[in-house]
C-alpha cells in the first residue's frame, strides 16, 4: 500500500469512528413520517422533545431503521421512490427509486435489501441497496400493503387489502410460493421473535389471523372488536420476548394488548386519534403509535399498558421508526 493510499485509509477510519461517535452521542431517537405534510418529525427519546423537521419528498408513509441504525428509509409514495436519511445529521442523502406508489418495506436482517409493496401496480420490488436500484419485481395481490420478513431473512409476507391475501415470498429467489386468505382489507404484519408465527391486521374484519410461519396457514383468528365496533386494526408490534402482541385500531383511538400465548385480548389503551404505525424499544419497556388526526405520538409503558407521555408530531402521523 502506498503512502498516499494509507492516508486515505487513516482518513476513512477516522471518519467512520466519527460517524459511529455522533449516532451513539444523539442516544435513542423516534422517527415519524408525517403523510400529510411531507416530514419526518425527529424525537429525542431521552428528552422526549422534538430535535428537528426533516422536508422528504411527497406523502412519506412506511418508515424503517437500517440494522447498524445509520439510516432511516422512509417510503414516498408519490415521488416513486424510498427515501435515504442519514441518522448523524438528519437529512436526506438520497432518493432510491421504488417502482410505483411504495407504500410500506421492510429490511432484510443483514441490511442489504429493501423490499417494497407498490400498491397501485399490485406488485412487490426487491431493491439491492448497494446497487441503488429495483433488481426484481414480483405480481402479489391486489392492493398490496403491509411486508414484513422473517427474522431468519427467509420469508416475506405481502398483504394485499383488496384480495384479502397475504403472498408468501421465497426472499432467495424472490418468487411467490403460497398465498394465504387472512382477515377482510389486511394491514400490517409482524412476526414473532422465534420465526413461527405471523400476525396480519385486518381492518374491515376486525380482527387478527395467527398464522403458522414456517407452514403458511393461518392457525387462528382473534377477533379486537367491542360492542361499538369502532376498532380498525391497522399497525402491529410484537414484544421482543414475544409475550405479547400491541395492534393500533385507527379510528378506535385505542390500542388492543393482546397475549400471545392465550390470544385473549388483554386490555384496550386510549391513544391520540387514528392510530396506525406502531413500535415497540428493543428492550421492550416502550411502545409508540403515530396518531395521524391528533398529530402526535402516544407513549406506552408496557408494564402497566398506560400512556405516560403525548409527544407532537406533524399532520397525518403514519409511521414509526426507533433508533436504539
Amino acid at each position: 500500500m502506498t503512502a498516499a493510499r494509507r492516508k486515505i485509509f487513516r482518513v476513512s477510519l477516522v471518519g467512520l469512528w466519527l460517524l459511529a461517535a455522533a449516532c451513539a452521542e444523539a442516544g435513542p431517537r423516534l422517527y415519524v413520517s408525517n403523510e400529510f405534510v411531507d416530514t419526518v418529525t425527529v424525537i429525542d427519546l431521552q428528552t422526549e422533545q422534538p430535535v428537528a423537521t426533516i422536508d422528504v419528498g411527497k406523502r412519506p408513509r412506511g418508515i424503517k431503521a437500517s440494522p447498524d441504525g445509520r439510516h432511516v428509509y422512509v417510503a414516498l409514495g408519490e415521488d416513486d421512490a424510498i427515501g435515504v436519511i442519514e441518522v448523524a445529521t438528519n437529512k436526506v442523502l438520497e432518493n432510491i427509486p421504488a417502482g410505483e406508489d411504495p407504500e410500506v418495506f421492510d429490511i432484510s436482517p443483514d441490511g442489504r435489501f429493501l423490499y417494497v409493496s407498490n400498491e397501485e401496480v399490485n406488485t412487490a420490488s426487491l431493491i439491492d441497496i448497494a446497487e441503488r436500484k429495483v433488481v426484481k419485481s414480483v405480481r402479489v395481490g391486489v392492493e398490496p400493503e403491509g411486508v414484513a420478513v422473517s427474522p431468519d431473512g427467509k420469508w416475506v409476507y405481502v398483504s394485499s387489502e383488496t384480495s384479502h391475501t397475504i403472498s408468501v415470498i421465497d426472499a432467495a429467489s424472490f418468487k411467490v410460493v403460497a398465498t394465504v386468505l387472512v382477515g377482510d382489507r389486511p394491514r400490517a404484519i409482524a412476526f414473532s421473535p422465534d420465526g413461527t408465527r405471523a400476525y396480519v391486521t385486518a381492518e374491515v374484519g376486525g380482527n387478527v389471523s395467527i398464522l403458522d410461519a414456517k407452514a403458511h396457514k393461518v392457525l387462528e383468528t382473534i377477533s379486537v372488536l367491542r360492542g361499538e365496533e369502532k376498532e380498525k386494526p391497522m399497525g402491529v408490534a410484537v414484544t421482543p420476548d414475544g409475550s405479547k402482541l400491541y395492534v393500533s385500531t385507527g379510528r378506535g383511538n385505542t390500542v388492543a394488548v393482546i397475549d400471545a400465548k392465550t390470544h385473549n385480548v388483554l386490555r384496550y389503551i386510549p391513544v391520540g386519534k387514528r392510530a396506525w404505525g406502531i413500535a415497540i424499544t428493543p428492550d421492550g419497556k416502550r411502545a409508540f403509535t403515530a396518531n395521524g388526526v391528533s398529530a402526535n405520538v402516544s407513549v406506552i409503558d408496557t408494564e402497566t399498558d398506560k400512556v405516560v407521555s403525548t409527544l407532537p408530531a406533524g399532520k397525518g402521523a403514519w409511521g414509526v421508526a426507533i433508533v436504539w
